[in-house]
């Protein structure tokens, strides 16, 4: 059995008595006497207080001032730039001869914005309150020890009758925030002097010296703040997947004491552990939430996205299915306590997690509304599921895959197909479907492919021993940490998806143990490096609509377009990471994309009606409010991030319609010493990797780096989050590196600026760009 929801392996329904417990659940708590998706929580229509605009994670908006109709109408109203305004932007490189480096930070930030409030979260240790109108600073709150907040924003806790309303958020040090929404002012009364350290020794089970972060925003129900982990990606090698535990945690907003604890990798005794072989289960890093969760606020329901178990390409030393690795999860929010799962990935090698923020929303079917939740992943496939019961409304079934060649390794034999929809990305690459609308590109993907001799597959090829293989679709395919967005009044559930295949090889180490190899998550792509084509079939990227009641596909447009490709040969679609918003006037906006633009769709046929140049790709998800009567669109447009795009701005853009006038009052807005600066008490040194994690790379991990200035500091940083084989497979300028350290920094690497620059230095002398006239060659 491989979900507790009514599904066996051979695809057949079965009640199961955790099914049962789950449905008993659901008529006690009131859940089928209320089928309807209606959040609880009082949403202002012109705010925006959470990452999803309500515990739904629907991002639809009722407002209507900015239609269709006008939307081409839309204009800078103002932007916000996030790097203080003391900092020109730039660092000069070493040689005069070389051009300057760009020293932007990558940011994924969600602004929220709650009466005329904004609050964002700059990547450059400041947490800034805004008039939601102009862009002017109300406050700032400096976070000490050259800490960063999550990338993706904050959460906002409304307070209750003892507590004023306050801003949560997560860093990169594995700490956890609580400042007053109205000042910026430490909430003493939060863990230690407004401060409590999610880096407990029930998580830090393998040592205090490993990397913890809170990637995401956490989630906030009632009185508790529910967060997940960010505990990296393992050394790998002869150490396998051993780390800090990724345990779903909730907290007491008013005290920040816990309260209670999900163990993501069962324990002996809890349900799931039978999953893991043997002592597998120990110490077992990964299986967190990354991402961002949902509540049924109605029933108390939390639903949980779960990652892919450390080390996520190689399971050798965990043989089993490995619950709950890859897995939706629903747990009682008051309690922690397990109501039921499905697992989207058996024994996950192919990173493709469940990081999606589960959408809820109503199925209409056969005349009953039936309350369901969907998830969606990197594998392109969307499961629609009762989110009582968990069980799939439109059925599912275990299809064979095909087996590892890697020694020991079991890949599970078959995996779980939704039956509909069908698959929102492409999932089949093969020499057929290569590109091949330019000849020159044409030849150059064939050369890739041939030279390195790689092996095309599907979605479920695992990853070879001594051979790259392609899946399609990638760790940066299909859809990822942004998810979906839902339109009641349509009944459409829209996406952008990735056709971003991945090249990924496993190897054997020095040591014995085997390790993947494959290209770093982040740039090398299956592409060709020096112009960013892929070689994958286009459309490139996508927005897709899901009608939810039919389970059939209402349209398909391609997103985004190839500047450097001539004309008439352009509309590719292309890479991006950031979702997409919907209004109840009809309108999807998206940035997402590495061409650097901001769009919007009308969301009844998917044509794309407007859209705009961005100083940087926007790869974040926007929003939408009202101030003084006017309505807003906002997104954060950095670059950078993990499809490559070049870190080239620190701007917040904000647009409107013009006013009676004709005119839209365009401001900018730069960090200053005016507004209030606030910081918190707590002084502490960093917890960074110590020297003994250098003890645990093995000679075949060190000899590609050659002796120099920031060997060490690049070795000792970069393992404490993944495996340190997979850098040197690289071969990037000095811009290019530069931009993955500050994606990384973002991503929870702990070191100062002063060594971050030095990595960048050590890394673009140690591993340069290779020449552009021949594809990379197997190494």
């Amino acid at each position: 059995m491989q979900f507790k929801s009514g599904l066996t392996r051979g695809g057949s329904l079965s009640l199961l008595s955790t099914f049962l417990f789950v449905s008993q659940f659901a008529a006690s708590e009131g859940g089928q006497s209320s089928p309807e998706t209606k959040p609880t929580s009082l949403t202002a229509p012109g705010d925006w207080p959470m990452v999803g605009r309500d515990s739904t994670g629907a991002r639809y908006s009722p407002l209507t001032q900015i239609t269709p109709e006008n939307v081409n109408k839309l204009a800078v109203a103002w932007v916000y730039h996030m790097k203080p305004a003391a900092s020109t932007g730039t660092t000069q490189s070493p040689s005069t001869a070389s051009p300057a480096i760009s020293s932007f930070h990558q940011s994924e930030d969600q602004p929220l914005v709650i009466g005329t409030t904004m609050y964002v979260v700059t990547p450059y240790s400041r947490i800034v309150a805004l008039d939601s109108a102009t862009g002017a600073e109300k406050w700032v709150f400096d976070i000490p020890d050259d800490d960063n907040a999550s990338m993706r924003g904050c959460a906002y806790w409304p307070g209750d009758a003892t507590s004023g309303p306050s801003i949560i958020f997560g860093t990169r040090l594995g700490r956890m925030y609580s400042i007053s929404a109205a000042t910026g002012r430490i909430n003493s009364d939060f863990g230690t002097d407004g401060m409590v350290n999610l880096k407990t020794p029930e998580v830090m089970t393998t040592g205090m010296d490993k990397s913890f972060i809170l990637p995401s925003p956490p989630v906030i129900y009632k009185g508790l703040v529910i967060t997940g982990a960010g505990p990296g990606e393992g050394p790998g090698g002869a150490f396998g997947g051993v780390g800090p535990a990724g345990d779903t945690r909730a907290w007491d907003a008013h005290t920040g004491k816990l309260v209670w604890t999900f163990h993501s990798v069962p324990r002996p005794g809890e349900p799931g552990h039978e999953s893991w072989t043997g002592d597998s289960w120990k110490d077992r890093s990964g299986v967190n939430v990354w991402g961002y969760m949902t509540i049924d606020e109605a029933r108390g329901i939390l639903y949980m996205p779960l990652g892919a178990p450390n080390n996520d390409r190689v399971g050798v030393d965990r043989p089993g299915d490995n619950l709950f690795g890859s897995s939706l999860v629903a747990v009682n929010v008051n309690t922690g306590k397990l109501l039921w799962y499905f697992q989207v990935v058996h024994h996950d090698i192919w990173d493709i997690d469940t990081q999606s923020p589960p959408t809820l929303f109503d199925v209409k079917r056969a005349g009953k509304i039936i309350p369901v939740v969907a998830t969606v992943n990197k594998n392109g496939l969307m499961f629609i599921l009762d989110r009582v019961t968990g069980k799939p409304i439109y059925g599912v079934v275990e299809r064979p895959v095909p087996a590892s060649n890697v020694p020991g390794e079991k890949a599970s034999p078959t995996q779980p197909f939704p039956v509909l929809p069908e698959p929102l990305s492409q999932t089949t690459l093969s020499r057929s479907n290569l590109y091949k609308d330019t000849p020159e590109h044409q030849a150059w993907c064939e050369r890739y492919v041939d030279d390195n001799n790689m092996l095309l597959g599907d979605v479920y090829t695992p990853p070879a021993l001594d051979r790259y293989t392609v899946v399609l679709p990638g760790t940066q395919g299909g859809v990822n940490y942004y998810g979906g967005a839902f339109d009641p009044k349509l009944g459409l559930f829209i996406a952008n998806v990735n056709n971003l295949a991945q090249p990924v090889r496993v190897i054997r180490s020095a040591d014995g143990s085997y390790i993947n190899s494959g290209p770093l998550a982040g740039v090398v792509r299956f592409w060709n490096p020096s112009n960013h084509l892929p070689c994958g079939p286009t459309p490139w990227g996508e927005l897709v609509a899901v009608d939810v009641n039919t389970g059939k596909i209402a349209w398909r447009s391609t997103l985004g377009v190839t500047d450097s490709l001539p004309e008439g040969k352009r509309n590719t679609g292309r890479p991006g990471l950031g979702g997409a918003i919907i209004t109840a006037s009809g309108l999807v906006f998206i940035g997402a994309t590495d061409d650097s633009r901001f769009r919007a769709f009308d969301a009844k046929n998917g044509k794309e009606i407007w859209t705009v140049k961005l100083p940087a790709s926007a790869e974040a998800t926007p929003i939408t409010y009202t101030a003084n009567g006017k309505q807003y669109v906002a997104v954060v447009a950095t670059g950078g991030g993990l499809i490559g795009a070049k870190l080239a701005s620190d701007s917040l853009m904000v647009y409107s319609l013009p006013d009676a006038n004709g005119e839209v009052v365009s401001r900018r807005a730069q960090p200053s010493a005016t507004a209030p600066q606030v910081s918190s008490s707590v002084k502490a040194t960093p917890t960074v990797a110590t020297p003994q994690l250098m003890k645990q790379l093995s000679a075949s991990d060190l000899a590609p780096f050659p002796t120099g200035s920031g060997r060490e500091t690049t070795l000792r940083v970069c393992s404490g989050c993944h495996s340190v084989s997979m850098i040197a497979t690289q071969h990037l300028d000095a811009q290019a590196w530069n931009d993955l350290v500050q994606v990384m920094a973002g991503r929870g690497a702990v070191a100062s600026d002063t060594e971050f620059e030095q990595i960048a230095a050590y890394l673009a002398k140690s591993f340069p760009k290779h020449p552009p006239s021949a594809p990379p060659a197997h190494p």
